[in-house]
């Protein structure tokens, strides 16, 4: 049976559990789907219309896509590519948006636009790029392109290599990441600015691939990075801990140009916000299956949600080329909290932990608290990047300017270890003397209520309805932090100029404690004993009742027992399930069931009943 039809039986018989909100519990997979259509099309419609035909000083290459798509081309079309193929400039930021208007001209372009169109392919060169979302971009797009001119020698391929070559090298690493990032987790992990880019090259394959294989690899890698997302998200926010977030999105998370308008298409929690890789999601024909939707939506009851990732491929001062990275979330219906072990895990953007809290207006909300050491060195970007260590941190200030600064809100540290349990954490640094910026940063956003410096030494706040607890382990002061998008706004920056170095964090839900003042109490109560000498270490009795034992350089425990990072799972909480290596990764809501298979690539669905108790469930 279709799994839409036992779905609209489960709901009817009272099987499967809802999600969180009136809407959703009345909705059927039906319902789901007709929303989802609705909202393609009116973001297709937005491209489609949003420039005057008569104004051709702008647009681009995907106002072109959709237009096409449309049927509603016209003469702007002809004379907006002829103006932008003039210039073409981007590299794989090009290719990819190139490749879209190609598969959607159904006949429409004139044959001398098409020759154009076909020899940028010879005459531009295109760099391939550094990231791992640049090499899924590029391959996807020379895949795509090969794939259309297909029989073509070398010399018309800025590559130098044929139609056949090239797509074969294509395939071969877009199958090669695939396998890694479904056996050992993404490098560029769980990024609310770069998951669009992830999604494209996915959307793409998924929408013009001739091979079965590879358009059914792009589908479930479609849903693996979704419900990757969906399970740390809240209201469309990407939740806990970032292998790469810009500082003006850290600050206003609502702003990620990856997260919450791929939620706005396909869930609908989230405001309107129109992004062109949003767009080549929407014509890709791709539908989201109604599990994801519940995954997304569903916050009505707390839960620990735990994924092992990797780091970026390392060239020095490692010995490991992609270490283990250890993700912890914690997701309530009022706020997230997560983090990763802390270290040198991703150059430049890695946030190693974070708070988040719901709002009415996630617009305009600056709804987050965190805290870094603000590490800025060659050795960490020699660690990722070729450029002679003389000048590497010159090529990268170019672009990231702020990396090199004592005030920057992103960024890792070799000296920073975090260890998480529930809505409790614990940051540790252990600074070197002689280290670039020996200090700690804090980001308190100017949204915090209720904030007190409490002679216990804790901090306390309040935003939305998460109450707050944070206890610096050293000295510290008060600096303003501007507002990246709003200059009349300014936030509270915390830096402790100390080389010994930590803070304890406890968060609460408003609506377990009658007032501020009775958090406060709770909080004050709670054992907490801390040192900073020889090294930071805390050892803390949580809210929930947990001891948690820290000690920096050390693993640490829980309740006595030592964290045991070995037996990591790939994805582990109530609604993903994978082991690492397994190359398969199950969703899970209530009684519904849906298992990627990378290894037979095979989508399988299910209803589990209380009696079907297989270990399996691959397993027919």
């Amino acid at each position: 049976m279709p799994i839409c039809r036992l779905l609209v039986l489960m709901m009817g018989c009272g099987l499967l559990l809802p999600p969180a909100t009136a809407r959703a519990r009345q909705a059927t997979p039906g319902d789901l789907d007709r929303a989802f259509q609705a909202r393609r099309d009116s973001l297709i419609t937005y491209f489609a219309t949003r420039i005057p035909d008569d104004d051709l000083s702008r647009g681009g290459y995907l106002d072109v896509a959709a237009r096409l798509y449309r049927g509603t081309c016209g003469t702007w079309c002809v004379a907006r590519l002829d103006s932008l193929m003039a210039h073409p400039r981007g590299d794989m930021f090009w290719m990819y948006p190139f490749v879209t208007v190609m598969y959607n001209d159904r006949g429409t372009l004139p044959e001398a636009t098409r020759r154009r169109m076909r020899d940028l392919w010879r005459t531009y060169t295109p760099y391939r790029g550094d990231t791992e979302n640049h090499w899924a971009l590029y391959y996807t797009a020379l895949y795509l392109a090969a794939q259309q001119y297909p029989g073509e020698p070398g010399s018309s391929w800025f590559t130098g290599k044929s139609s056949e070559e090239n797509m074969a090298e294509a395939r071969d690493y877009l199958i090669a990441w695939m396998d890694l990032t479904t056996r050992r987790g993404q490098g560029e992990y769980d990024s609310p600015h770069y998951l669009r880019v992830y999604l494209t090259p996915m959307a793409l394959l998924y929408a013009y691939a001739e091979e079965p294989a590879m358009r059914q690899r792009a589908r479930m890698m479609l849903d693996y990075l979704l419900a990757d997302f969906a399970a740390e998200s809240l209201d469309g926010l990407s939740g806990g801990a970032h292998s790469r977030i810009y500082e003006r999105e850290v600050i206003r998370p609502f702003r990620a140009p990856g997260a919450a308008p791929t939620a706005w298409l396909l869930f609908g929690n989230t405001p309107f916000q129109p992004t062109g890789e949003t767009l080549i999601l929407a014509l890709s024909g791709y539908r989201p299956p109604p599990i994801l939707h519940y995954i997304a939506t569903d916050r009505r009851a707390p839960y620990v949600h735990r994924e092992l990732k990797r780091t970026r491929h390392r060239i020095r001062y490692s010995r490991e080329r992609n270490a283990p990275v250890y993700k912890y979330t914690y997701v309530r219906p009022e706020y997230v909290l997560g983090s990763t072990q802390g270290g040198l895990l991703q150059p430049i953007q890695q946030q190693t932990w974070s708070l988040i809290w719901r709002t009415d207006d996630p617009e305009e909300a600056r709804n987050t608290l965190f805290s870094l050491h603000p590490y800025s060195s060659p050795v960490e970007l020699g660690m990722y990047f070729a450029e002679l260590q003389e000048f590497v941190t010159e090529i990268v200030v170019r672009s990231k300017k702020e990396y090199d600064s004592p005030d920057k809100l992103t960024g890792g540290s070799p000296y920073e270890q975090v260890f998480q349990h529930e809505d409790a954490l614990i940051a540790l640094y252990d600074i070197p003397p002689g280290t670039r910026f020996p200090h700690v940063n804090a980001f308190f956003s100017d949204e915090l209520r209720d904030l007190k410096e409490d002679r216990s030494g804790w901090i306390f706040a309040r935003g939305g309805e998460a109450l707050i607890a944070y206890y610096p382990l050293a000295p510290y002061r008060w600096e303003e932090q501007p507002d990246a998008w709003d200059e009349n706004r300014k936030h509270r920056r915390l830096v402790s100029p100390h080389l010994k170095n930590g803070a304890v964090v406890q968060v609460a839900p408003a609506s377990a404690y009658a007032s501020m003042e009775a958090f406060r109490a709770a909080v004050r109560a709670l054992p907490l004993d801390v040192s900073t000498r020889p090294v930071p270490s805390v050892r803390f009795t949580t809210l929930g009742g947990a001891t948690m034992e820290l000690t920096y350089g050390e693993t640490p425990r829980l309740n006595g027992t030592p964290v045991d990072y070995a037996a990591w799972p790939l994805y582990d909480g109530p609604f993903l399930q994978a082991a690492p290596e397994s190359r398969r990764l199950e969703m899970r809501y209530g009684a519904l069931r849906r298992l990627l298979d990378f290894n037979t690539l095979t989508i399988r669905e299910w209803v589990e009943t209380p009696s079907d108790n297989r270990q399996d469930p691959g397993t027919p």
